[in-house]
């Protein structure tokens, strides 16, 4: 069997996020029992979620426990196997985490899953085609429900959720207005992505510039909203929300260093009789094969091209991981592992 590298988690913050937090470690892999699996990672997913669960406080999961590997998706092939629905070769997606194997009891539920790579690339099904595609799709169908013609604006509008919601809300008619920072990210939105207008937030630092940029780019107000960030965005938009106006609430990535993000007018929630539900999508399983089917059409059609920021090998992945927190990343945040 062989050797494996992984990264641990070795210390919690306190405040930002540093490299000397996670520790890389090479460790043996252990032998196959029956049903169990030896998949190869050739990609790891790095999410912003994933800051979250450092800390040790309430949360909607389980904290990343200390001393083990960190957690993430995967994609990879198989390459050994003793269960009888895998075999070698066979791409798969799973939770295999921040190391370059992974062994799986392949017949536990929702622990590794076979994809199709005929028609979408592997790195896709961490991204546009897997959770962060069913989370875009998610929030848009469930919770924010379009009709044609009304006017969405999503946060963090080229990540990898951004680049899928665009795609699944111009399907349904609806003017898409994206949030990023800096003024290429905003031009790949418009131009690439298919956004009708994009704001820079760099731009737009408090709450009364983005209130009055949001009323110029969205002159029949805000019907939806897609939140990924929280802070003075959401105070924005509320400004500029419709009645009955609703609101995915997926990520408050500005706060997940633990500084509080109260509300300015959370009145307006009441006034406007607005919808605002938080929603984890990984509770709703049910509905991934719907999602997933409809985003891999997308991709098939040329409809949703995302765009992957991607490091090279294990050890560049906490370097990667905070650059992403920060912004420095360009769509999906990926590390290439062979």
């Amino acid at each position: 069997m062989p050797r494996n590298q992984q990264i641990l988690l070795d210390s919690r913050p306190q405040g930002q996020a540093q490299a000397s937090h996670f520790k890389r470690v090479c460790s043996d892999t252990p032998a196959l029992q029956e049903g169990q699996v030896l998949v190869r990672h050739h990609y790891l997913s790095l999410d912003p979620y994933m800051r979250g669960r450092m800390n040790d406080s309430k949360s909607y999961a389980a904290c990343q426990p200390l001393g083990q590997v960190m957690m993430g998706g995967t994609v990879g092939e198989v390459a050994e196997s003793r269960h009888p629905d895998y075999q070698v070769g066979d791409p798969v997606v799973g939770m295999g985490g921040w190391q370059e194997w992974s062994v799986v009891d392949a017949g536990q539920p929702g622990l590794l899953r076979k994809v199709d790579t005929s028609q979408v690339p592997l790195s896709y099904y961490l991204g546009a085609v897997g959770m962060p595609g069913v989370t875009a799709w998610y929030g848009l169908t469930q919770i924010i429900n379009p009709q044609p013609g009304q006017t969405l604006v999503i946060s963090a509008a080229t990540g990898a959720v951004g680049s899928a919601f665009v795609a699944l809300a111009k399907a349904r008619g609806c003017r898409v207005v994206g949030i990023a920072g800096g003024p290429e990210k905003c031009h790949y939105a418009t131009q690439e992505l298919g956004y009708d207008a994009c704001l820079d937030h760099r731009q737009h630092p408090d709450l009364k510039s983005m209130a009055q940029a949001l009323k110029t780019a969205c002159p029949q107000g805000i019907d939806g909203y897609f939140e990924n960030v929280g802070g003075h965005l959401l105070d924005a938009v509320l400004l500029r929300a419709n009645a009955f106006a609703r609101v995915a609430l997926c990520g408050m990535i500005a706060g997940y260093d633990g500084q509080p993000l109260p509300l300015h007018n959370p009145a307006l929630i009441l006034i406007n009789r607005m919808r605002v539900e938080g929603f984890i999508v990984s509770e709703h399983l049910q509905l991934w094969p719907q999602a997933l089917r409809e985003l891999g059409a997308l991709v098939a059609a040329g409809q949703l091209r995302p765009r992957e920021s991607i490091a090279q090998g294990l050890a560049a992945a906490p370097e990667a991981f905070l650059g992403m927190l920060h912004g420095q990343n360009f769509g999906k945040q990926l590390v290439k592992l062979i």
